[in-house]
């Protein structure tokens, strides 16, 4: 069967892209640039930010852990302060009635003494001694201890060198038969009367240590924060650890402490951060110290960056979804104008784009259905030109082989007529003139395959008169090739050449022989003969037009193969097979075309 022919020459598509230059192209698309680029700065700001409020909040709760730990250090100070006032007023009290009591030994004086010693809880006793520790007053009035070794006391030794009342470490007291209790003793020298005559005696009034030690455990600095006392000299008064610092397993650096009476710092004396608060009891000279562990801070600071931590991932997934959305939005109508161009660029250009979406993407696919309708006209516009100018060659090229043709059999008739051989030049006037029906045709060009093979039948019987049966020659075609189209007077150039080239100079009998096939939806014709061949050099100049014939134009052959090319497609034509003494092979090539289309194309040309 004949295969219908395509109106459409379509583009040819170009080789699909792969490996490394894939990569590069979605590398490169605009919907991985948005996102990438959009995720890029979020992020970056969200860390930026994120970064500015770890370092703003983490100051502030360092600076609000330490301000804290000043306050309350600055509330325990002001409550020792308050209860040491307290004890400094009962020490005067004390010391007021024992000097203006004219008679230390009056019951009135014990009686007052007993009555202050039971207004406080804390108070534990309030006694009187000489300088060289003789007792004069006791209240309450307990049996002294033996061996109790006053003068290595410091609340003995200390009024020695102040007239001001000075406190002592807290100690157990040891002077009375009682319980041991532990107590800070109060002491001064003071003036005294005994029968009429004043003496100097040294006042010591004890209180109770357990009021300073309860004040002290209520601080809590933290989980493991607390605050400890010192006296003046560098002596704790108060640790919550004092066994630990008495066995040693527990150091406190007190020397900075020493230092100053109002001060904060950062202290590393084991290589674990701690803030260090110091304040100053102005009536005992006492150092509070205020101890809270850098690291139970930082807690607040861990606890910030988690919580940033979480907001930021947070963060990075939301903008990675909304730059994902919202790149997808923006590239969608793109990729869908990208297919429509590919589709075109595939060779349809009868594809409308319609995409919406932005007003640039609007705007870029009207502004493309635009340049698709100027480009479907100039290609109308150009297939009209290329037809117009190909059957124009057609007709050049055709014109150059009838008058060669034509030449070469009036020729011929001459010299037959000369030797008076009319029934050979009747035959020959009878077949050229039904050659040269076939040759016009009406002035078409196309005609049937057999109408071609009866063209090349009648030049081969006009030949034959001119060789004087110098030669044979054979046609056979295949019943389904002979209603299929060809283009006229493709055969005439190569036999001719056959005859002229190849069996004319030889000295035995030739042989032409002649074939038409259906193969694969293409027709195929061979000429055949056995004549003198070609070499190699010559056989790759016929086809160019380099080698000429000598008793023709020289554009036969040639102009058959370019005829071919130019209506059925470069991919097609002729081509040859020769060896010198063995004979030329030539095969013509073109698809197999039904006869509805050639007659479109006839009636082209005759408006044309």
């Amino acid at each position: 069967m004949c295969r219908e022919k395509s109106h459409f020459f379509p583009l040819r598509p170009q080789r699909p892209l792969r490996g490394k230059v894939k990569l590069s192209s979605k590398l490169r698309s605009i919907q991985l640039i948005i996102t990438v680029t959009f995720t890029f700065i979020a992020v970056l700001v969200a860390v930026l930010v994120s970064f500015m409020l770890y370092n703003k909040f983490a100051k502030t709760a360092e600076e609000n852990a330490n301000l804290n730990m000043q306050q309350i250090i600055e509330q325990v100070n002001y409550n020792l302060e308050l209860y040491a006032k307290g004890m400094r007023n009962i020490y005067e009290k004390a010391e007021a009635q024992i000097t203006l009591t004219p008679d230390i030994g009056a019951p009135m004086l014990k009686e007052r003494m007993s009555t202050l010693l039971e207004s406080r809880e804390d108070l534990v006793s309030v006694a009187l001694f000489t300088p060289q520790g003789e007792l004069v007053l006791n209240v309450p009035g307990l049996e002294m201890r033996h061996n109790t070794q006053l003068e290595n006391q410091s609340w003995y030794t200390s009024p020695r060198r102040t007239s001001e009342i000075s406190f002592s470490a807290p100690h157990i007291q040891n002077l009375f038969k009682s319980k041991y209790t532990w107590v800070v003793s109060m002491s001064k020298l003071i003036q005294y009367r005994e029968a009429g005559v004043l003496k100097t005696g040294i006042l010591l009034i004890d209180f109770n240590f357990g009021t300073i030690d309860a004040l002290s455990k209520q601080v809590k600095l933290g989980k493991r924060g607390y605050a400890y006392i010192l006296d003046s000299l560098g002596n704790i008064v108060y640790h919550p650890q004092q066994q630990l610092i008495y066995a040693g397993l527990k150091y406190e650096n007190v020397e900075p402490v020493l230092e100053y009476a109002y001060r904060s710092y950062l202290d590393e004396p084991t290589g674990e951060k701690r803030f260090i608060t110091v304040r100053t009891l102005a009536e005992t000279g006492w150092k509070i110290v205020g101890v809270a562990y850098y690291d139970e801070i930082v807690t607040t600071k861990r606890d910030l960056n988690q919580f940033l931590s979480w907001f930021l991932a947070v963060v990075i997934l939301c903008v990675i979804i909304v730059s994902v959305l919202l790149s997808a939005r923006i590239a969608s109508p793109i990729r869908k104008l990208e297919r429509t161009v590919k589709q075109v660029g595939e060779g349809d250009l009868n594809t409308p784009i319609n995409v919406s979406g932005a007003y640039e993407v609007e705007q870029l696919s009207k502004r493309f259905n635009l340049m698709l309708q100027r480009i479907r006209q100039l290609m109308e516009q150009i297939i009209y030109e290329q037809e117009t100018k190909r059957k124009g060659e057609l007709e050049v090229l055709q014109s150059q082989i009838n008058p060669h043709f034509l030449y070469n059999t009036l020729n011929s008739v001459i010299r037959l007529a000369e030797r008076g051989k009319t029934d050979e030049v009747v035959t020959m006037i009878h077949s050229l003139s039904k050659f040269f029906r076939i040759s016009l045709s009406k002035g078409k060009n196309i005609i049937t395959v057999q109408e071609e093979l009866d063209h090349i039948r009648h030049y081969l019987v006009i030949q034959s008169f001119r060789f004087k049966n110098k030669f044979k020659y054979e046609i056979h075609a295949q019943d389904e090739v002979l209603q299929c189209q060809t283009i006229k007077l493709i055969l005439q150039p190569i036999v001719e050449n056959a005859l002229y080239h190849g069996i004319e100079m030889m000295p035995d009998e030739g042989l032409i022989s002649i074939r038409a096939e259906l193969q694969n939806k293409l027709i195929v014709i061979t000429i055949s003969d056995n004549g003198l061949g070609m070499s190699k050099e010559t056989l790759s100049t016929v086809l160019t037009g380099v080698c000429k014939v000598e008793s023709g134009s020289g554009v036969g052959v040639r102009n058959v193969n370019e005829r071919i090319k130019l209506y059925y497609g470069r991919e097609f034509g002729i081509s040859f097979e020769s060896a010198l003494e063995e004979g030329t092979t030539v095969t013509l090539t073109f698809p197999a075309l039904v006869s509805r289309e050639f007659d479109d194309e006839k009636e082209g040309e005759t408006q044309v």
